[in-house]
């Protein structure tokens, strides 16, 4: 069950959490110089190819929900791109030399007023990129202008403060290997044997500070799913972090470091499979970027927890009962797991497993509408009146489907959903999926 005496003091903490946050001081000119070379060196030809191509059409207006809950043009996705697009034009493109007669370089005042574009305004959640008839990538944009203005030293001070908690000391929100162990010890007194620290595992299982914290009954659920399987599993106290500050802020040697903190420990204990837990950005961090990364495949397979859930399940190997008592149930994608990521079945597979009267959202699957509080914008707390009015709009789409339940597997998007539960006082119950099916294991 969730703790919303905890979960509050979790939001209490996070109105405090800038006023950690060592500022970065620079000159002006440094900022704009740094920012621009950073641009400059993440332009390659495929983002050319990008800022090339964007023929104002509008589109990508229409899947943006905090645009489409605003109105306001300065949210239009392909805008935020505009100081990339100027870079682009002034130093790299073949009219470089023409553009810089008419097109001025950019200021650190449009630094500072790209920070809400694209830390508060967009959770790069994709959708846009999907419906752009250019195929133009710009959630990949995005992040480009994130790291530009990480360099620059314009981060949001709540992403700063944790950006340099995990950088400096290795925990996140206080939670270290120390705070890991203490909660294993707790949930091991259930009854459950959860195997911390082995020194050879075929599956090392991560987890995240907001399980440690919050919603330990995940944690707990997956330790039930591991030993029903009679998995040879463990977590180990040296890597289990797999929230990623470095990627959400835009320091890119952070995330290097944390993925590497993961991979070598993986590495250590012989793991052929590496799960990730109901974390949404902590999927592509590991799977994706952390292979381009690291500069070869990973000598693992990483596997979300809700992937994992449904491929066992197909293969009849994770046996469940029905959910009875489940209700109408529908379910949310992460935008991490689902749009970037690919998993969209397994889920779903795991819903129908447990027999529940299920409603998918219109739309669905990969163009599901994004909860809003993505890509670490739910820590920011001058968004969260627009971050509100996103999630209003996902709101209306999980009311639409009848369901009294919605069912996610993310725990960002799941402490969203409870904020924006508690302000709007929605009746729609939220469940994790991994919670769901350690409830209704078959014996």
């Amino acid at each position: 069950m969730i703790d919303y005496a905890v979960f509050k003091q979790f939001g209490e903490a996070i109105t405090h959490l800038g006023e950690m946050a060592k500022k970065v001081e620079m000159p002006d000119v440094e900022r704009v110089e740094k920012a621009t070379a950073l641009m400059v060196s993440k332009i390659d030809r495929q983002m050319a190819v990008d800022l090339e191509s964007c023929v104002k059409c509008g589109y990508c207006s229409e899947a943006c929900q905090f645009y489409v809950q605003t109105g306001e043009a300065k949210y239009v996705p392909t805008r935020k791109l505009d100081l990339l697009r100027r870079v682009y034009g002034r130093e790299v493109s073949p009219l470089r030399f023409v553009r810089r007669l008419f097109e001025a370089p950019i200021s650190a005042d449009e630094l500072r007023e790209w920070q809400e574009l694209v830390y508060d305004a967009c959770t790069e959640c994709g959708r846009c990129s999907m419906v752009c008839p250019m195929g133009i990538n710009i959630a990949r944009g995005v992040n480009v202008m994130r790291e530009a203005l990480a360099v620059a030293g314009l981060v949001p001070d709540e992403l700063l403060a944790v950006e340099q908690e995990q950088d400096q000391r290795g925990s996140v929100f206080g939670v270290g290997p120390a705070e890991l162990r203490a909660v294993v010890d707790k949930l091991r007194a259930t009854g459950v044997d959860i195997p911390l620290d082995k020194p050879q595992a075929d599956v090392m299982v991560l987890t995240t500070v907001i399980d440690v914290l919050l919603f330990q009954d995940a944690l707990l659920a997956t330790a039930k799913i591991m030993n029903h399987l009679g998995v040879d599993w463990t977590i180990r106290s040296g890597g289990f972090e797999s929230a990623n500050f470095g990627l959400l802020s835009g320091v890119e040697d952070l995330q290097r470091k944390a993925t590497r903190n993961i991979i070598n420990e993986a590495i250590s204990v012989g793991a052929k499979t590496v799960i990730v837990p109901e974390c949404g950005h902590s999927y592509p961090a590991l799977r994706w970027e952390g292979a381009a990364m690291a500069g070869s495949p990973l000598p693992f397979e990483v596997l979300a927890i809700s992937e994992f859930i449904g491929r066992e399940i197909g293969a009849g190997r994770l046996r469940v009962n029905k959910a009875v008592g489940a209700g109408k149930l529908t379910y949310h994608d992460a935008c991490k797991l689902g749009r970037h990521g690919g998993v969209l079945d397994e889920p779903r597979a795991a819903l129908h497993a447990l027999g529940v009267d299920f409603r998918e959202t219109a739309p669905t699957a990969q163009m599901n509408w994004c909860c809003g509080g993505g890509a670490g914008n739910f820590l920011i707390n001058r968004a969260a009146g627009l971050r509100q009015k996103a999630f209003e709009l996902k709101q209306v789409q999980i009311d639409a489907t009848g369901a009294e339940t919605v069912v996610m597997s993310c725990g960002s998007c799941r402490l969203n959903f409870m904020s924006g539960q508690q302000q709007s006082q929605w009746p729609v119950k939220i469940e994790s999926l991994v919670e769901l099916v350690g409830a209704n294991l078959a014996r």
